[in-house]
């Protein structure tokens, strides 16, 4: 499903315009970037699941081209893990 699709579907189900869906769309996304942003970033929606910031560690890794080995710098990843209701819904 695509980000136009659930836009769509969103104002159909609730009765708005695709503006008015899209502006809500684009602010769930915005501010659960920027609770994800935050040092102890998580973003709990009951039923549904818990987005977490996690620290993925340096490590060597190889070229697959060339088999050369090379470092792979440190860096911050999103996990989710999904709720009770998603998961059975399932």
């Amino acid at each position: 499903m695509t980000k136009a699709e659930i836009v769509e579907k969103m104002a159909t189900e609730a009765g708005i315009t695709k503006a008015a869906a899209q502006t809500a769309l684009e602010s769930f996304i915005d501010s659960v970037t920027k609770a994800l942003k935050k040092k102890e970033g998580k973003v709990t929606l009951v039923g549904f699941g818990t987005f977490l910031k996690g620290r993925r560690k340096a490590r060597k890794g190889r070229n697959p081209q060339t088999g050369e080995a090379i470092k792979i710098k440190a860096s911050n990843v999103v996990k989710f893990k999904a709720g009770k209701k998603l998961k059975d819904s399932i």
